[in-house]
């Protein structure tokens, strides 16, 4: 059995710097696109990941991930931790929650219907404060 493959740090933050592909990476070291990534983050060079969790606190089912209000809500929680997404998806998204609240209405979720809209309860609105979150973070750019 042989030595398993070693990631340099100083190597890969080099690398990384020059902008060399996680694909071109892993073949440079020697090692899987996973282990490249692992590496990446035990040195402090990946990208922090976004929490979504106060914006989409449900657990979806897969078939429910990708519909328009989890979209909508994680690219609201992306710009409410400072990571807008591109303009086209955060302007959809602000629209969206904005007919919402303007309506008077939220989101519900279950994991057989998905999400539907429902009437906002008085003064307790999730897309609201997710709304709201957004526009303070983006306002502060």
């Amino acid at each position: 059995m042989g030595r398993r493959p070693t990631v340099d740090r100083g190597e890969l933050a080099r690398l990384v710097a020059e902008g060399m592909s996680v694909q071109e990476l892993a073949a440079h070291f020697g090692v899987s696109e996973s282990g490249v990534l692992q590496a990446k983050r035990a040195a402090g060079l990946a990208k922090p990941m976004l929490d979504h969790s106060r914006a989409v606190p449900w657990k979806l089912e897969r078939r429910h991930g990708q519909s328009g209000p989890a979209t909508n809500l994680r690219n609201l929680s992306a710009a409410a931790q400072g990571k807008p997404p591109a303009a086209e998806r955060l302007n959809t998204a602000l629209r969206w929650a904005q007919r919402l609240v303007d309506a008077g209405l939220d989101v519900d979720y279950d994991s057989v219907s998905g999400f539907r809209e429902v009437a906002a309860a008085p003064g307790v609105s999730h897309v609201a404060a997710v709304l709201e979150a957004a526009r303070k973070a983006l306002e502060g750019r």
